[in-house]
């Protein structure tokens, strides 16, 4: 297994995905990774929060040499390959158990730095009855015993190996399978419509009014 190594391990950190933005700035090699036991400011798509309570759930960052533009969702399914055959990726960068979020994903990268941070959390021992009301009404998790947070780490970076080195085709094909949006009327950025698929190049199909598809390559998408 090439990802993994080296490794910083933190008991506590801000961020996993400034940590490891920072070791690529300095050139850490392809595969690095930064974990921590708790995270205080970490970030999700749009700016949003995402916080690691301590002890319940992988924190995860890796700084990555080489990647494509399907990066997020060969992490989403790699997430669901973990979790299991009913977990389901909510295009572009979240992994839903019973209609709930088990893992949230984020990518960032920099024009021209050779380098982009793969940023993964995911709850393996959480209790969303522990979280504030607002954030327990959404968040799923693994169901999995503390002392499983480093096997289940193992795990993933297995499986994201794997799906690293799938072929697009095939990468494709498997998120058709997992789809959690398909069929679901949704909103995004340009209106909303129900949700058709994904395309071959990893885009959310929508279909609007009068049977149209349109196909969301950025932004957010939810359930409408």
């Amino acid at each position: 297994m090439t990802l993994g190594l080296p490794r910083t391990h933190l008991r506590s950190v801000g961020s996993t995905n400034d940590r490891a933005r920072a070791l690529a700035e300095r050139g850490a090699p392809h595969g690095t990774l930064v974990t921590a036991d708790e995270q205080t400011a970490g970030r999700g798509r749009h700016g949003r929060g995402w916080v690691t309570p301590p002890g319940v759930a992988i924190a995860a960052s890796l700084v990555l040499r080489e990647w494509d533009d399907l990066l997020s969702l060969r992490a989403g399914l790699a997430v669901a390959d973990v979790a299991g055959v009913d977990a389901r990726v909510k295009w572009p960068n979240d992994v839903w158990l019973s209609g709930r979020k088990v893992a949230g994903i984020l990518v960032e990268t920099r024009n021209g730095s050779g380098w982009a941070v793969l940023g993964m959390g995911v709850n393996v021992a959480l209790h969303p009855a522990t979280l504030p009301p607002e954030v327990a009404a959404v968040a799923g998790t693994l169901g999995r015993p503390r002392d499983a947070i480093e096997p289940t780490l193992v795990e993933l970076l297995r499986a994201l190996e794997r799906r690293l080195a799938q072929d697009v085709g095939g990468v494709v094909a498997d998120l058709r399978s997992r789809d959690a949006l398909r069929g679901r009327r949704v909103v995004h950025a340009g209106g909303e419509g129900v949700a058709a698929g994904i395309d071959e190049s990893g885009a959310l199909l929508v279909e609007v009014d009068g049977g149209r598809l349109v196909a969301v390559t950025t932004g957010e998408v939810r359930p409408a």
